[in-house]
This record gives C-alpha cells, structure tokens and sequence, in this order.
C-alpha cells in the first residue's frame, strides 16, 4: 500500500488562480493538505485555517476530519462579494419597477 497520495488545491480569486499537485501522507484531511500546500503565502488574504474547503464542487462540512483519497481536488473556497439572494432581490426589483413605469 502506498504511503502517499496525489491530490489536488485550487484556488482562485477574481485576479488569479492557482492549482497544486500535491503528494500527502496517507491519511491526511482536507484542512491539513490547504494549511501544507503553501498557498497561504501566495494568497495572505484568506484564511486558510477557516475558509470553506470543498471537494470537486461539493462543500465539505468538516474538512478537518475528512480523510482525503488519491485523486481527490481540494477547491478552496472565497469569500462572496454579494450575497447571491440579495442580488436577486434587487434586480427583481429594478425589473417589477422598470415594468411598471412602462404600462
């Protein structure tokens, strides 16, 4: 059995992007593999040691204790500039506003 795993971090910012191959131990979590990878040098404004981790496009609830498998694509995910509901809200609001000016 192999003592290490190949892995994958992402991350992306509106302005750049990164994406890591990565060799872990066996065994190692989520969290872990972020905090080892060295993106907190090349991305100082997250907080890696809280932002919310996912894998392959699904957010992880608890990315301390889950255990990573070979192949696996850590995404680390930004803070929102909006809140997609309040955006939502406010175009549909500009849009019943617009259309009641026109009749």
């Amino acid at each position: 059995m192999a003592e290490s795993i190949g892995i994958e971090v992402v991350c992306a910012l509106a302005d750049r992007q990164r994406l890591l191959s990565l060799e872990v131990a066996v065994g190692a979590t989520a969290r872990a593999a972020v905090m080892a990878s060295g993106l907190a040098a090349e991305f100082p404004e997250l907080d890696l040691a809280t932002c919310p981790l996912g894998i392959f496009g699904k957010a992880l609830a608890n990315p301390e204790s889950r255990v990573l498998e070979e192949g696996d694509r850590i995404e680390i995910y930004r803070p929102l500039l909006a809140d997609p509901k309040e955006v939502r809200k406010l175009r549909a609001a500009r849009a019943a506003q617009t259309r009641s000016g026109e009749e």
